[in-house]
């Protein structure tokens, strides 16, 4: 590639992932999906990038984490965990949007957790739930899974959905 004159590579998510959404439904933000390699695979990777004067920048998904993610899980199993804000909750759905992102696959934005009674927010599958980007916790977190990868050598991101993460 670098033969070519690539000065740049984009790398689709890597991260581990429920694969219900081409790894847009992420179960670790900070580990490579086993079946792509190891971080150490991923360090060597940068390496000879960098070798080669190729920058690697990599999808950011940040809007939600897979229904699988542990810290979904933790929020769903207890009312009062801290990472229950880490989520969008309400007790009734929410008002909808005037269009959902994929009408051929849900039909709200909303859907019920049965262990917990509640309705979290999904702007995209239900898989997939909102994180509560007004937690300041969360967004120290976004910064923590940036400062990670770029200590391992990525030289920035693309962000996935960036309407979303406005809102």
């Amino acid at each position: 590639l670098a033969g070519l004159g690539v000065t740049c590579l984009w790398l689709m998510p890597f991260y581990p992932t429920a694969n219900q959404d081409d790894g847009y439904d992420i179960t670790d933000f900070y580990s490579v999906d086993p079946r792509l390699g190891t971080l150490g695979d991923f360090v060597e990777f940068m390496r000879t990038a960098h070798d080669r004067g190729m920058r690697v920048i990599a999808d950011l998904v940040v809007n939600h984490t897979s229904d699988r993610h542990p810290w979904f899980q933790e929020a769903c199993g207890d009312k009062d965990s801290p990472r229950r804000d880490w989520y969008v909750w309400k007790d009734e759905p929410g008002p909808e949007p005037e269009q959902v992102v994929f009408p051929d696959q849900e039909d709200s934005v909303w859907e019920r957790d049965e262990r917990s009674g509640q309705y979290y927010l999904h702007s995209f599958y239900k898989h997939q739930p909102d994180l509560n980007l007004a937690n300041p916790q969360v967004r120290d977190e976004i910064s923590r899974i940036l400062g990670f990868w770029m200590e391992l050598g990525l030289s920035g991101f693309r962000v996935d959905a960036v309407p979303f993460l406005i809102e």
